[in-house]
């Protein structure tokens, strides 16, 4: 069984070989492992046996695809907005409407000009689109571009004071997001669309739940969908506490829900498959604030397992992922440990790594 039907099987509900597996790794974790197995840093998802290829084609590029070398070195991205590496991450440096006057944000527009250099990233990601199963992220979409483009004071201030503004901004995010949305779908094999947007906090969501449903969703809804009406699973991912709106992203379409970030008020995700998981498939909720890191192999493998076999109770509906990049103090062997439990045992990820040692030095 390839990944790409490892996924889809799972995802139906229908017999595995193994848990499906889509991991994100810290920077420095991944060269830690890189190091281990001898491979570049971007080998270690398929020495560890990762079913889902996918990149991004929206402002997440900005953020996550762009490399830096040294901390304060930074760029400027399509949107306007400036980034700085700070540690392994680039922050944003400054937003470009922060200091905006309602004129001027008017007037501002998304990059449609450079959608051909955005879409232009997934060409990697299809060539293996015969064997991975294949996504397009073209998060963030709505709430959280907002964020970056006003700064998160001034829009959630937007959002409340000037609601007829803070309507219009969502609006024109959603047609961007709609627009490059039909371009992926329309011209890349895509097993699924990523959508997405940050907007819950550790103990609750970051707008209230009634708020988000009046000013968010009805702007959601459309870029579901386009991948609805292609025929491919759509994928919602925030972090936080976001309970509240999981029974409304079904009403809308959403098929997975990601990250499920299980030290969060809502969020444990046993209890969310028991809830939801006749209507909604799961990734994530490994725990990487206090399991992966401090733990032990042992208690590692275990509550995978109990995770494993409590998320597919029904058959499947879930793909084994952490609640967050696998942070950069985990030990290695716990890091195994999850990967074993999963059905790939440390001996398997080695011959995956030596396999590309071959290819890459014949």
């Amino acid at each position: 069984m390839n990944s790409k039907t490892r996924v889809h099987a799972a995802l139906k509900r229908e017999p595995v070989d193994r848990a499906p597996i889509f991991m994100w790794f810290h920077p420095d974790t991944a060269k830690r492992l890189g190091k281990v197995l001898e491979i570049p840093p971007g080998k270690v998802a398929e020495a560890m046996g990762d079913d889902v290829r996918q990149t991004w084609v929206a402002n997440n590029h900005a953020m996550e695809g762009v490399t830096h070398e040294r901390d304060g070195q930074g760029h400027t991205d399509f949107w306007g907005i400036e980034w700085v590496k700070e540690g392994p991450f680039n922050q944003i440096a400054h937003s470009p409407l922060q200091d905006a006057s309602e004129d001027e944000i008017l007037r501002y527009d998304h990059p449609y000009d450079r959608m051909e250099d955005l879409l232009a990233h997934m060409a990697p990601v299809v060539a293996v689109a015969d064997e991975y199963f294949i996504g397009c992220d073209v998060s963030p979409c709505l709430l959280e571009i907002l964020y970056r483009l006003r700064g998160m004071e001034n829009a959630i201030l937007d959002l409340v004071e000037t609601p007829r503004l803070a309507e219009t901004m969502l609006a024109r995010a959603e047609d961007f997001a709609v627009r490059i949305s039909e371009a992926a779908c329309d011209r890349f094999p895509l097993d699924w669309l990523w959508t997405g947007d940050d907007v819950g906090g550790q103990q609750a969501m970051i707008v209230s739940p009634q708020l988000w449903r009046d000013m968010v969703r009805p702007h959601l809804a459309p870029i579901v969908h386009i991948g609805k009406s292609r025929g491919l699973w759509t994928a919602y991912h925030s972090c936080g506490a976001i309970r509240p709106i999981i029974p409304d992203l079904i009403e809308i379409g959403i098929d997975i829900l990601n990250p499920v970030q299980c030290n969060c008020p809502g969020m444990n995700p046993l209890d969310l498959k028991k809830e939801f998981g006749n209507n909604l498939s799961f990734m994530g909720g490994v725990d990487t604030q206090n399991l992966l890191p401090n733990g032990t192999a042992n208690d590692v493998r275990r509550e995978t397992e109990r995770l494993i076999q409590g998320m597919t109770a029904d058959g499947g509906g879930y793909i084994l992922a952490a609640s967050h990049t696998i942070p950069p103090e985990t030990p290695l062997e716990n890091i195994f440990a999850l990967y074993d439990a999963a059905g790939v045992p440390q001996d398997q990820i080695h011959d995956h790594a030596a396999d590309i040692r071959n290819r890459l030095n014949p």
